[in-house]
């Protein structure tokens, strides 16, 4: 059966079927983007199990997914300049593989039952090293390995890596926390990482455009040429950073708080919290699938920043959600709109930054994520205090209210197609 003339045509995967290279790149991400996931979910209940008998296990849960980003602060700007000096799928290639023996040697401390709570922040934080230096440059390679005219398909079609494999990696993870024991769920991330090297393994980069006056400046020089880029040339990219925070680091660390919610609010156990987590990357990947088959129906700028203030509502609502399917259906809407604020201002980004100095650009407009572990100190300290729900009220109304300020100050950011 034919599809009719006057049928548009989705977009979904032309990206993925056009491009060689960029299929290869996709498949490294997703297994990456799986592997940090499943991290993500098994390290917080490790802690949470580790922790039951402390009158600070709160803290302690959010604070172990908010210092993964810690790293970011310190070695991401350095990943740029080196993403646009060195062979980028090298890097990332080099970076996962070393993250694949330290995931199985995680996995043999568990097992042998020789890790505390400290043990489990150590790792974490060498996990968000290994993202720090790698997915500036997995985002530089998408422009790499596609034309410029496919960059928001592209981009869209990536952003499913992340929210796809935050269904299957949280979902699994959770069932095999419950039946199997922590240890395995370890196991299985190293795997995934060996997978993503090498899936880039055979993968080329026709579109990289070198640059020889990179290689003879000084590494400062090279860091200080891309804040001024930023700073001078298009500072409308010094906006998006500034609007980032909001999702990035205020309304973030709710998802840290899902086994405390879990357990405290729901009265579940760690394979419901590993629903609740596999819903935000349902909502995410819904998010993708409508970006990548349709593009973007309006500015840019306009649903950039029409997707924060959806999202901080949606994270006041979850707060006092007594019931899992309405719990799951807000998680949903809240990942939806993340996920279309971050694939809005990747690509935006993306299409004003030179090839020359993407990687720096790009570990610039992620170094807001290291100041995750700062809001997640605070509201983990609040979840002692007052209790989980209260939390997460005071997080959504927080970005909420900087959201509102956000839409009416900056029109600059409004005018972004």
């Amino acid at each position: 059966m034919t599809t009719p003339s006057w049928a548009p045509r989705l977009h979904t995967l032309d990206s993925w079927r056009a491009y060689p290279n960029y299929r290869l790149l996709w498949l490294g991400d997703f297994c990456a983007n799986s592997a940090q996931w499943i991290q993500l979910l098994t390290v917080g209940w490790l802690v949470r199990d580790l922790t039951a008998a402390d009158s600070s296990s709160g803290l302690l849960v959010v604070t172990v997914g908010g210092i993964s980003t810690l790293p970011v602060l310190v070695v991401g700007p350095w990943a740029g300049v080196l993403g646009d000096r060195l062979d980028r799928r090298r890097v990332v290639m080099a970076t996962q593989t070393i993250m694949a023996f330290a995931a199985l040697s995680f996995a043999l401390m568990v097992r042998l039952e020789w890790v505390d709570w400290g043990h489990a922040y150590a790792y974490v934080l060498l996990g968000g090293a290994s993202a720090s230096i790698t997915l500036p440059m997995r985002q530089a390679l998408i422009a790499n390995t596609v034309p410029p005219e496919a960059y928001a398909n592209a981009y869209a079609a990536n952003a499913l890596t992340i929210t796809a494999s935050r269904i299957v990696g949280p979902f699994a993870g959770g069932l095999l926390i419950t039946t199997l024991g922590f240890s395995w769920n370890f196991t299985v991330e190293a795997a995934l990482y060996a997978a993503a090297a090498l899936s880039i393994l055979p993968m080329k980069t026709p579109y990289r455009q070198p640059a020889p006056t990179a290689k003879v400046a000084s590494p400062l020089a090279s860091l200080k040429e891309g804040l001024r880029y930023i700073w001078s040339r298009e500072r409308v990219i010094f906006y998006l950073i500034m609007v980032g925070l909001i999702p990035n680091v205020v309304l973030h660390p709710v998802w840290f708080l899902l086994p405390v919610f879990t357990t405290e609010v729901l009265d579940r156990s760690a394979d419901v919290g590993g629903y609740l987590l596999a819903a935000t990357g349902f909502g995410g990947m819904l998010a993708a699938l409508v970006i990548a088959s349709v593009g973007f129906i309006f500015k840019k700028g306009v649903v950039c920043l029409a997707a924060i203030l959806v999202s901080a509502v949606c994270v006041i609502l979850f707060a006092y959600a007594p019931w899992l399917a309405a719990a799951l259906i807000l998680m949903v809407a809240m990942s939806f709109a993340q996920a279309t604020f971050r694939t809005g201002s990747s690509t935006l980004v993306q299409l004003l930054t030179p090839d020359t100095l993407r990687a720096r650009v790009t570990s610039l407009t992620q170094y807001n994520i290291g100041f995750v572990v700062l809001s997640s100190l605070a509201i983990g300290w609040l979840v002692d205090l007052t209790s989980v729900s209260v939390a997460i009220a005071v997080v959504g109304i927080a970005g909420l209210v900087l959201g509102l300020t956000a839409w009416l100050t900056l029109a600059v950011v409004h005018d972004l197609e």
